[in-house]
């Protein structure tokens, strides 16, 4: 992307909130346009990347040293620091390599028990994140949306509660409404600080109920990103997700934001409009899920301007091009109009 110092505002602070394979794939892209160097500023359209990510995985090896050692779950953070580390090939290889055997480590990622290991040498969760991010030069930062040991809980459509995020996407059942235990788990004062200091911040791509939407059950979180004045975006998911958001259009997953936080939030949705193949859609269907559909009158009734693009990487499964997609946000939001 080139555009010369003259044509170009301001590098800007991006903030982008989620958790899963959503953001981590934003982040991967996004961080080819980040300044590392004050030097690097008159070139590069991002001063500073901030993630902010769900905590609530009870799965999986994450899930396992939760439990295990009283702390936070790894697995998402960790995805983020591989996703904006300068290496890709050797370390970050080497934080994603998985453990196929062995009594007590089966199951398990190295960077997941790197993580564990320096929290305990350090006593504390964020500076072995910040630490762990020195080790791989990421480009960007990485904030956990809070630090307390908090559960994902949610009320379901015939009144039944699953508690944990394990339990939430494993049933079928439609869900009314998420909640966090303990309910007034606090920001980190960096999350609160990032907020209050972005240009522009974005939420999702991501499940609604697991990754995207626990973000905002943190105290002041939503009431910081409602205040700020920050351009913000919410970027849509491409199908719907068994247990979770069958039938689901893009107005229904901003309305059940919306509702876990208030009306306005965000300015802006980012949408797909590019067809998904035949053969993905019966893979996807056999499995419950479908295209969520556009109903872009209903969204302009919540008073959101849209901006769609063909934004599908398709392979064996159904994810958003990060590196068109990461492109559209700066084009859209960051950069001016030629």
């Amino acid at each position: 992307m080139k555009t010369s110092t003259a044509e170009r505002i301001k590098p800007v602070r991006v903030v982008a909130i989620g958790g899963g394979t959503g953001l981590s794939t934003l982040l991967r892209e996004l961080k080819y346009h980040v300044a590392r160097r004050r030097q690097e500023l008159q070139q590069m359209p991002i001063a500073d990347l901030a993630a902010i990510v769900t905590v609530t995985d009870d799965g999986g090896s994450s899930g396992r040293l939760r439990r295990e050692y009283k702390m936070l779950p790894p697995g998402d953070i960790r995805n983020c620091m591989v996703a904006l580390s300068k290496d890709e090939e050797l370390l970050s290889s080497l934080f994603q390599y998985r453990f196929a055997s062995g009594s007590g480590l089966k199951g398990h990622s190295f960077g997941n028990l790197f993580l564990t290991a320096l929290t305990h040498v350090t006593g504390d969760f964020t500076e072995a994140v910040r630490l762990s991010g020195q080790v791989l030069a990421i480009r960007g930062r990485i904030f956990p949306a809070t630090m307390e040991n908090v559960t994902l809980e949610a009320v379901q459509e015939d009144g039944s509660i699953a508690r944990g995020e394990t339990r939430i996407t494993a049933s079928r059942k439609r869900i009314r409404h998420i909640r966090l235990r303990p309910r007034n788990a606090r920001p980190l004062p960096e999350v609160l600080r990032a907020i209050e200091q972005a240009d522009l911040i974005t939420l999702g791509p991501g499940s609604l109920y697991t990754s995207v939407i626990p973000n905002l059950l943190v105290r002041g979180v939503a009431a910081a990103i409602r205040r700020s004045r920050a351009t913000k975006v919410y970027v849509a998911n491409l199908m719907t997700q068994p247990g979770e958001t069958i039938g689901y259009t893009v107005a229904d997953h901003v309305r059940a934001i919306y509702e876990h936080t208030s009306p306005g939030l965000f300015d802006w949705v980012v949408i797909n409009s590019e067809p998904i193949s035949r053969s993905l859609l019966r893979k996807y269907g056999a499995e419950g899920a479908a295209p969520v559909a556009v109903d872009l009158d209903a969204l302009q009734k919540l008073g959101l301007r849209c901006v769609l693009d063909h934004l599908v990487d398709e392979h064996k499964v159904v994810r958003h091009d990060a590196a068109r997609l990461s492109r559209l946000l700066l084009e859209e939001f960051v950069l001016p109009r030629q």
